[in-house]
């Protein structure tokens, strides 16, 4: 079973290798969707096997040594943190693959890079070693750069540049933090030497030699930062942001669907994987200042999202706002709101896809994403406005849509902070009094969002699908089947997962009671 694990990652490279001596565009469209196809399929085996493991414990396999001389291992597994994630990547790669079906230029390179990408993504979630995890981290990030430097829009050089520049700053910032880790770690084996294995970096013992009062607690508090700045590049969080809108103003539509729905969810991930189990007693101390971040991504995105006239970038504002409460949901350190942070990371993924691409549907045929030149689109296209109030009211967060649950979850555990015990021990100059303060602000803060959210996606609904057809409609043509197939594929997800979310957390539970364990969650 656990070789799943690895054939995970070798599906995609030889269907890389495929499309590249690929007699045809065709043929090179037909292995990219057919390894995405089988990827899937081995994914949906693993979740059996961890099924019948009882979604307790990490499936697996035996590590292998890599680098003997920095004692790197090939270890990869999966448990509750990280399957939910693998199986929204590998079924979203199928329906990226098909929604790249028309693209004609180097089709046979476009399709290979995707697929590198795609192996490149899962690393980072079934990696368990953090030396292993480094390298696919960076790993995803050149397939990305082509994918937006090529076949991305106008300014797509300097979109694809300025994607690079800042993934590469967080890089060099986890690679530090790589480097105390590797030094300092041997003090917390008991003779065992250098370590990067994450359940071992996850013990009591380096978490106290790291935490305050700890032999290394000056490290441990930069290693805290530094990671955090590392992930929040990818989530992104403000202010380390601003990359995003360009990046999905010039990516075509394909690639604005797994940026929005599978890349930044390797900056959440990571965050609840390595920043807070590794440095839980920071993360008590500085909980302040990251739920302020997290709020201030809330706001700042959703202001954002109601001045864009370019109805792209208003759904890349709206990402930064929505990841925001992944931030928060994790800072308050409690267990609603690191349900409901892992949670909206889940539900964006479907719903931010599906944005993207109710966007590209129109561009395809219009030319263009100016909001203002839009109008009357449900009258020309009925079913595709039906989908549409599907996809983006999911992603306003009404309730029975997966968009509602994340967030509510998040506002609870937010206002739930008030009385943690856990923040009060975080930080000395933290009193009951303050605690409350603060949580019931950033809660009222966040709670107001809402309904700036609200705001700018019905502002955008009424501009771009009601009232009568625009004249130049007459020529677009009919929205494809294989259009529909994507759209309903993402919609029926968004309706599922938002009456039952309980798909998310029969997985997720066994795992989480043991992170809540480790962080000393409420």
């Amino acid at each position: 079973m656990t070789s799943l694990l690895t054939w995970m990652l070798i599906l995609p490279v030889l269907g890389a290798l495929g499309c590249l001596i690929a007699p045809s565009k065709q043929a090179a469209r037909a292995i990219a969707l057919a390894t995405t196809i089988a990827t899937l399929v081995v994914n949906i085996a693993l979740a059996v096997g961890y099924a019948h493991q009882g979604w307790s414990g990490v499936l697996d396999n035996q590590p292998l040594s890599w680098i003997s001389s920095i004692n790197a291992y090939y270890h990869v597994g999966v448990d509750g943190l990280s399957l939910p994630l693998t199986l929204l990547t590998t079924g979203l790669s199928v329906l990226v693959v098909i929604a790249g079906w028309k693209v004609d230029k180097a089709a046979k390179a476009y399709h290979a890079l995707y697929l590198l990408l795609l192996a490149g993504m899962i690393g980072v979630f079934i990696a368990m070693d953090l030396f292993l995890f480094y390298v696919f981290f960076e790993v995803s990030l050149l397939p990305m750069y082509f994918l937006i430097g090529i076949w991305g829009g106008p300014r797509k050089e300097y979109a694809a540049i300025k994607f690079f520049l800042y993934t590469l700053a967080g890089s060099i910032c986890l690679l530090i933090v790589m480097l105390g880790i590797y030094f300092y770690s041997p003090a917390a084996t008991h003779g065992a030497g250098n370590t990067w294995d994450m359940v071992t970096l996850q013990s009591k013992a380096v978490r106290d030699l790291f935490g305050r009062g700890g032999k290394f607690a000056t490290f441990g508090m930069w290693a805290f930062w530094l990671t955090l700045i590392a992930f929040m590049i990818k989530l992104p969080g403000v202010p380390f942001h601003t990359w995003l809108p360009d990046a999905h103003v010039e990516a075509p539509t394909p690639i604005s669907m797994v940026l929005a729905g599978v890349l930044l969810k390797m900056g959440g991930y990571a965050i609840m994987r390595i920043t807070y189990p590794f440095f839980p007693d920071w993360g008590q101390y500085f909980w302040v200042c990251v739920a302020g971040l997290g709020v201030a991504a809330i706001l700042y995105g959703a202001l954002c999202a109601m001045a864009q006239s370019d109805w792209k970038k208003l759904v890349a504002y709206s990402s930064v706002s929505h990841m925001g409460y992944v931030t928060l949901g994790i800072a308050v350190l409690t267990r609603e709101g690191f349900d409901g942070a892992y949670f909206q990371m889940i539900a964006h993924g479907i719903t931010s896809a599906m944005m993207f691409f109710l966007v590209g549907v129109v561009y395809d045929r219009a030319h263009h994403r100016e909001i203002n030149r839009l109008g009357g689109l449900w009258l020309k296209y009925p079913g595709y406005g039906g989908w549409s109030l599907v996809g983006f009211f999911a992603g306003m967060g009404l309730p029975l849509l997966c968009g509602f649950i994340g967030e509510i979850l998040v506002l609870l555990g937010t206002f739930r902070a008030a009385g943690n015990a856990v923040l009060m021990h975080g930080a000395a100059t933290h009193t009951l009094l303050q605690v409350q303060h603060w949580s019931l602000a950033f809660g009222i803060l966040a709670a107001f969002a809402v309904v700036l959210t609200a705001g700018y996606i019905l502002w955008m609904f009424q501009r771009v699908y009601m009232g009568p057809q625009k004249p130049e409609y007459a020529h677009y043509e009919a929205v494809s089947a294989r259009e529909y197939l994507i759209m309903a594929t993402l919609g029926i997800a968004a309706v599922v997962f938002g009456v039952a979310p309980i798909l998310v957390f029969a997985v997720t539970t066994p795992t989480f009671n043991h992170l809540a364990h480790i962080l000393g969650m409420a």
